[in-house]
């Protein structure tokens, strides 16, 4: 078969062209760093890349909203542990405030420090993160989730957010704690019932906050406790309010001080010199109360001038200081939860941080070039072409005259 020398001379060419073509790609992978530079130099490595480049960026992203979520986490923690703080000195006060010595100034100085303590509560309550976020507001609402309303026509301090919490999730943890449940949702008494005095008493009896002796005999009932003195000798009588009913074996009793009675599973100790007339309320708890209306409750008991001044005050700081204790209770343990909620955020912010350098190592060995290898096949390909411009110029050189010469 005859060649012609144009056909020849065009495959030639041809080849060469491509020789560097090859050439000028392979400086590029080498200059780059990079092996696969578009979809068609290696296309299930391209697409594997894209994939783990997906995956990376929603790795980023979700490290991005757990940080966010962390230093939400961290301000609402050292809110809690200022709370805290806050809530021990107010039950330092009361102890103190429950020395039988002190006067009527001296009660006013330390209620005066009381509701110091009060407002300072509701501004960490309404306290806000970096971002402008309540931390406390729950699931949302205001932007002022506690309102203080307490006066002559308000009831007290009231939450106006939104009660519950965002859940936890594999990747992302809550913001917003729910305040309501921290502060506002203190058991009243023992958690079971109120013992109160009435402003009529005249004389000096007072009760412990009572226990709860046997819960399966609770009834749910008010009760009354009334006092008489009969034949020179001052005695008790139970009453059921629900029912109107003296309570069996409680009806015309001995009065002793400082000695504990036991009536439908409740157990107080009575305390105190008994009047005739005087009466000791026992209600069931039907509501919780707040730590806000727990310390106004203690202020206006420290400020009450009235009859049987003295009981009054042992009454209500003995309330005071069991609520708060509740109270307290529950700061710690939204504390303990949110410390726990921490721990878990560097946990997956390791993991994530481990997830997002697999991703990228994975990246890299898809698409990145070996520089030993990529440098070799450089000059391979370099001389490759060298080769072959220096073989095609003898070619070339080549003539049939010469041979007729």
């Amino acid at each position: 078969m005859r060649v012609s020398t144009a056909n020849s001379y065009d495959n030639t060419i041809a080849h060469l062209a491509r020789r560097q073509a090859e050439l000028a790609a392979q400086q590029e992978r080498v200059t780059t760093g990079m092996r696969v530079l578009k979809p068609s130099d290696d296309p299930v490595a391209a697409t594997l890349a894209e994939t783990a480049a997906n995956r990376l960026s929603r790795t980023n992203a979700d490290l991005r909203a757990l940080e966010a979520s962390r230093a939400s986490l961290q301000q609402a923690e050292s809110g809690l542990r200022e709370s805290g703080d806050l809530i021990q000195q107010v039950r330092d006060l009361l102890i103190t405030a429950g020395n039988a010595t002190f006067t009527d100034a001296e009660r006013e100085d330390v209620a005066k420090q009381l509701e110091g303590l009060r407002e300072q509560l509701i501004a960490v309550a309404n306290r806000k993160d970096n971002t402008g976020r309540t931390l406390y507001g729950g699931l949302g609402g205001s932007s002022t989730p506690f309102v203080d309303v307490y006066g002559p026509n308000g009831n007290g301090v009231q939450f106006e957010g939104q009660r519950g919490q965002a859940a936890a999730g594999n990747s992302a943890l809550p913001q917003t704690l729910d305040g309501d449940a921290i502060w506002m949702r203190v058991p009243q008494g023992n958690g079971s019932f109120t013992v109160g005095l009435p402003h009529s008493n005249s004389g000096n009896v007072s009760t412990t906050v009572g226990t709860v002796s046997n819960p399966a005999a609770l009834t749910g009932a008010g009760y009354d406790i009334g006092f008489a003195e009969v034949g020179g000798q001052m005695q008790y009588t139970v009453t059921n309010t629900t029912t109107g009913l003296p309570v069996p074996g409680h009806t015309g009793q001995p009065y002793v001080a400082n000695r504990t009675i036991e009536f439908d599973g409740i157990s107080l100790e009575m305390r105190g010199a008994a009047a005739a007339g005087d009466r000791v309320e026992v209600r069931p708890v039907t509501a919780p109360t707040d730590i806000f209306s727990v310390v106004q409750s203690a202020i206006d008991g420290l400020r009450y001038d009235g009859p049987n001044e003295s009981a009054h005050h042992t009454q209500v700081l003995a309330r005071a200081i069991t609520e708060v204790d509740a109270a307290h209770d529950r700061v710690l343990a939204v504390r303990g939860r949110a410390g726990e909620w921490l721990n878990r955020a560097d946990s997956l912010s390791t993991q994530m941080e481990g997830r997002a350098i697999d991703l990228k190592t994975e990246g890299a060995r898809l698409q990145e070039l070996d520089p030993i290898q990529g440098i070799s096949d450089l000059d391979m390909k370099k001389l490759g072409l060298e080769a072959a411009l220096k073989t095609y110029a003898q070619v070339q050189r080549l003539s049939l005259f010469q041979v007729i010469n």
